[in-house]
């Protein structure tokens, strides 16, 4: 991978108005290649961030960039190196799946062909029904599709898969992963928590407009908030909690009663509400 990073954030706040910090003093980089989780509750400041990654929202504070181009002062070409699949759909037009997909194609030199947006997608059933006669599910389809037709070398997906079924979110993370095998670095908010450990390397957690911790997937929140707990009754019916990574070896040592015996290795949802909800 290059030394320098596809973006950077350092310090960026954005305050409206009406005083409201969306944003205060978020830093993170993410590295050329790399799939980058930014999870958070509602409200949380993820999209704000996004979109000032993006240049459709202009910063309070801070330094971003993206492809080592500041996005408030980006250029058609610079455009072209990017893919976006916004949180809500545009505009339905009056034409086809694939007369939509056809037109976004000329805009870049290296475009996807349509029939394989068509199937990865799974479009191929509606490429020629009208965009504006869809499914919300399948609009947003649409959206994916003209997200990647491009083969951005940085692509940003806010909430790519809501509205999609189970199988559909299964056939999207297996076209992700093929864009990820391509070297195109991807910055991914989602409410899935499963399919953040799915496709990210790292994440971030945002709360209340301030970053609460970035890791690795697998070590988010700290080894003390992935320490398993166990958790059980005494005669009396009181209720005891140990946390240990040494479970077996603790449970053997311990010569009191132990009734309703339970062992809980915290998952990913786990350390997430955990942080989310200190906060």
């Amino acid at each position: 991978m290059p030394d320098t990073p596809a973006i950077e954030v350092h310090r960026l706040e954005k305050q409206y108005a009406t005083g409201k910090r969306a944003v205060d003093d978020v830093s993170f980089t993410i590295a050329a290649g790399e799939t980058f989780a930014l999870l958070g509750p509602n409200g949380a400041g993820k999209t704000t961030t996004v979109e000032v990654l993006e240049g459709y929202r202009t910063r309070t504070g801070g330094e971003v960039r993206v492809l080592g181009h500041d996005p408030a002062r980006s250029s058609r070409s610079h455009n072209a190196r990017i893919g976006i699949v916004l949180q809500t759909s545009a505009e339905s037009p009056n034409v086809t799946v694939a007369e939509q997909l056809r037109h976004f194609a000329t805009l870049y030199p290296r475009h996807r062909s349509i029939e394989e947006l068509l199937a990865a997608t799974g479009l191929e059933a509606q490429r020629n029904t009208r965009v504006s006669r869809l499914s919300g599910g399948q609009r947003r389809r649409v959206d994916v599709a003209l997200g990647i037709i491009g083969r951005p070398e940085v692509l940003f997906l806010d909430e790519p898969t809501t509205g999609f079924d189970p199988e559909a979110r299964r056939q999207f993370w297996e076209l992700l992963r093929r864009v990820q095998s391509e070297g195109t670095t991807i910055l991914l908010t989602t409410h899935y928590l499963d399919e953040a450990a799915h496709l990210a390397d790292r994440a971030a957690v945002i709360a209340d407009g301030r970053l609460l911790d970035v890791a690795p997937i697998a070590e988010l929140g700290g080894e003390a908030a992935r320490t398993p707990l166990i958790r059980w009754r005494d005669d009396a019916g009181t209720l005891h909690e140990e946390r240990t990574h040494h479970t077996t070896q603790w449970i053997r040592s311990t010569s009191e009663p132990m009734h309703d015996l339970e062992v809980i290795r915290p998952s990913l949802e786990d350390v997430y509400l955990d942080m989310v909800g200190t906060r």
